[in-house]
C-alpha cells in the first residue's frame, strides 16, 4: 500500500480480493471455494449497512474474472432507481441508449417499466471470455413486489449465462420466490480484536501515532464497521492536522459527522413541529439519499450529545431502538420515521 496522504482511505484500502477482506471468515471461505469451483449460484447477500456486502461482490468478481472484471460485471443500485426515479435514470450514461434521451421530462415510461427493460437488456448480453456474467443489485429491498416478480422471471430466463447477486439489509422484504432462488449469505460487522488489529495496520502504513484507548474509542463508535472506522480515523487526522490519534480527536471526528439536516430534524421533533419534521425527513431521504437506518443512527448521536434531561434521553433512545427494529420489517422507512418523530 503506497502512502498518499490525500487519498480517501475507504478507497485506498478497499480490498481487491476476497483474501484481503477482514472478518466474516466463514462467509469469505464459502465464497472463495465457490469461485475456485467456477460454478456460482445466484446469491442473496444480507446483513447490516457497512458489513462488507458490496466489497465482497466486487472482490468476488475480481477473483473470478481478473483485472478486467468489469467486462462481465454490472452494478445497479435499486434504491437509486426507485427513490430518485427518472432523475437518476437519465443521469446514468449507460441507460441513455436504452431510453433514448437524457431529459427526464421526455421519459414517458414508468420507472418500473424502464427498470425491467434495462435489466432484460443487460441480462441478455453474452458474457465475454467466460461461461456467465454477474449482475450485482444493491439495496434490493427497494424493489416493490411487481419489480421483484419481474426480476425473478429474468433470473429464470437467463440463468444459463447470468448470475445475480442481490444485496439487502432487509431480506424479509424480498418475496419468497426470489429468496429461494439465491444462496443466502450473511455478513456482519468485524469483531473488536480484528477491527483494532486492522486499524493498527492502517495507522502503521500512514506513519501515525495512537494514544492508548484511541482505537477502542473508534471501535465503540463504528461497532466494527470497517468503512465507517476508516472514514472517522482519516477525519480525525484531518481535523487535528496532526499525525497523532487520540480518543479526543476521534470524539471530535464523530461529532462532526452528524449530518447538517439531523440537528434541525431533532429540534423540530422535540418542539412538536410535525409538519416541518416531515419536510426534513423527505429532504434527507429524497434529496440527500439517506436510508432510514442512517437517519436513525445519526439521530442517536444527536440525542446523546443533546442537553436534554437524562429521563428524556433514555425515552428517546428506547423509542429509536423500537423504530429501528420495526424498520427492519417495514415496507417504508419514511412512515416509520414520521411515526417516530410524532412520539418525541
Amino acid at each position: 500500500m503506497q502512502h498518499k496522504s490525500n487519498d480517501i482511505w475507504t478507497v485506498k484500502y478497499r480490498p481487491r480480493s476476497l483474501a484481503e477482506m477482514v472478518g466474516n471468515e466463514r462467509t469469505i471461505d464459502l465464497l472463495t471455494r465457490l469461485v475456485n469451483s467456477n460454478n456460482l449460484p445466484h446469491f442473496i447477500f444480507h446483513g447490516p449497512v457497512g458489513s462488507g456486502k458490496s466489497s465482497a461482490a466486487f472482490c468476488l468478481a475480481n477473483d473470478l474474472y481478473g483485472d478486467n472484471y468489469t467486462r462481465n460485471f454490472t452494478y445497479f443500485n435499486a434504491s437509486d432507481f426507485f427513490t430518485m426515479g427518472k432523475r437518476y435514470i437519465v443521469r446514468d450514461k449507460r441507460f441513455k441508449r436504452i431510453i433514448g434521451t437524457d431529459d427526464p421530462k421526455k421519459v414517458r415510461e414508468s420507472v418500473i417499466s424502464i427498470f425491467k427493460r434495462i435489466l432484460n437488456e443487460y441480462s441478455s448480453m453474452s458474457p465475454i471470455d467466460h461461461d456467465y456474467k454477474l449482475i450485482f443489485i444493491d439495496s434490493a429491498e427497494s424493489f416493490d413486489s411487481s419489480s421483484q416478480h419481474a426480476l425473478r422471471r429474468i433470473m429464470e430466463k437467463y440463468t444459463a449465462t447470468t448470475r445475480f447477486i442481490l444485496s439487502t439489509t432487509q431480506p424479509s422484504k424480498l418475496i419468497s420466490p426470489l429468496r429461494s432462488r439465491g444462496l443466502q449469505v450473511y455478513f456482519t460487522y468485524v469483531a473488536q480484536n480484528e477491527f483494532i488489529d486492522y486499524m493498527q495496520q492502517i495507522v502503521n502504513h500512514e506513519e501515525l501515532v495512537t494514544e492508548e484507548d484511541a482505537l477502542d474509542a473508534l471501535y465503540y463508535d463504528s461497532k466494527g464497521n470497517i468503512e465507517k472506522g476508516l472514514y472517522t480515523l482519516q477525519l480525525a487526522i484531518t481535523l487535528t492536522n496532526s499525525n497523532k490519534v487520540t480518543s479526543e480527536s476521534i470524539y471530535e471526528a464523530i461529532v462532526s459527522q452528524i449530518h447538517e439536516g439531523i440537528i434541525p430534524l431533532f429540534e423540530s421533533a422535540i418542539d412538536g413541529d410535525i409538519v416541518n419534521s416531515r419536510k426534513l425527513i423527505d429532504k434527507l431521504i429524497i434529496e440527500d439519499g439517506m436510508s432510514g437506518v442512517e437517519i436513525i443512527e445519526l439521530l442517536h448521536k444527536a440525542i446523546i450529545e443533546s442537553n436534554e434531561p437524562e429521563s428524556k434521553v433514555i425515552h428517546l433512545i428506547k423509542l429509536i431502538a423500537e423504530i429501528e427494529h420495526k424498520m427492519l420489517h417495514s415496507a417504508n422507512d419514511r412512515i416509520q420515521l414520521e411515526h417516530m418523530v410524532s412520539r418525541f
